[in-house]
Formats: C-alpha cells, sequence, structure tokens
C-alpha cells in the first residue's frame, strides 16, 4: 500500500500540514458522493503564541464546481497555539467526483493585537490513489 502524501506551508511562523484520504466505505459513487477526510496539524513555529479565530476555504470538484466555506475557528474551537505547540483535528469533505482540491487561510492574532493570514497549502483530493490511513 502507498503512504498517503501530506502537504505542508509555514506561513509568519505556523507551519500547517494536511493528509487527505478518501473513505471508499462512506462514498457512493454511483450517487456522485465521494467523501475525502484530511487530517490538519497547526503547529507554532515561531517565537509568539497565535490564537486562531476563522478559517476560509476553497474548494475545487474537478467537475468544475468551486465554492467557498467560511467560519469561525476550527470545529468549534479558536486554540492558541503557544511557540513549539501544535493543535490537530480533522475533518471531511464530500465531492460530486473522484477528484478535486483544496486550499485556503486561517485567521490568526497574536497577544500583541497584530494579527495575519497562515496559508492553508493546496491539497489534492482523489479516490483513485488508494491511500492507507491518516498519518501513517
Amino acid at each position: 500500500m502507498s503512504r498517503r502524501p501530506f502537504f505542508y506551508r509555514e506561513t509568519h511562523g505556523i507551519r500547517v500540514t494536511v493528509r487527505p484520504t478518501y473513505l471508499p466505505e462512506q462514498s457512493r459513487p454511483h450517487a456522485r458522493h465521494y467523501v475525502f477526510a484530511y487530517y490538519v496539524r497547526i503547529e507554532n513555529v515561531g517565537k509568539l503564541p497565535a490564537q486562531l479565530l476563522s478559517r476560509r476555504w476553497r474548494i475545487h470538484d474537478s467537475i468544475g464546481e468551486d465554492s467557498q466555506v467560511e467560519g469561525e475557528g476550527v470545529i468549534g474551537e479558536q486554540p492558541i497555539i503557544a511557540p513549539g505547540k501544535v493543535h490537530e483535528y480533522q475533518s471531511f469533505i464530500i465531492l460530486k467526483s473522484p477528484s478535486g482540491h483544496m486550499e485556503g487561510d486561517y485567521h490568526f492574532v497574536r497577544n500583541d493585537d497584530s494579527s495575519f493570514d497562515a496559508q492553508i497549502p493546496r491539497f489534492e483530493l482523489d479516490a483513485t490513489a488508494g491511500f492507507g490511513s491518516a498519518f501513517e
């Protein structure tokens, strides 16, 4: 079995790593329902704490449908990530086709009231890749 790829990007001292995986047991290709999980690791490699306030995702389905999702925090949390610390979570997306991609950004604020956007790397969603479980 192949190791599933991971995608990462560092912006303003925040390193975001994403590992997507296709969930065939939850998908129904005959109904154009392809489920993908993605595992996110947000690491503060900078010198100051940062609080994640909001997120913005850009989603592309290979059938040509693009959408954007915005909201507060991640999975109901607005974590403060101290230097050297990590916040991890997982979520999912449903596409109408077997492939697509996602990317976006997290909006952070520091305790000195400065704010910035940390980029979420573009990552590919591919139901035909046959990758194993998360973080192998």
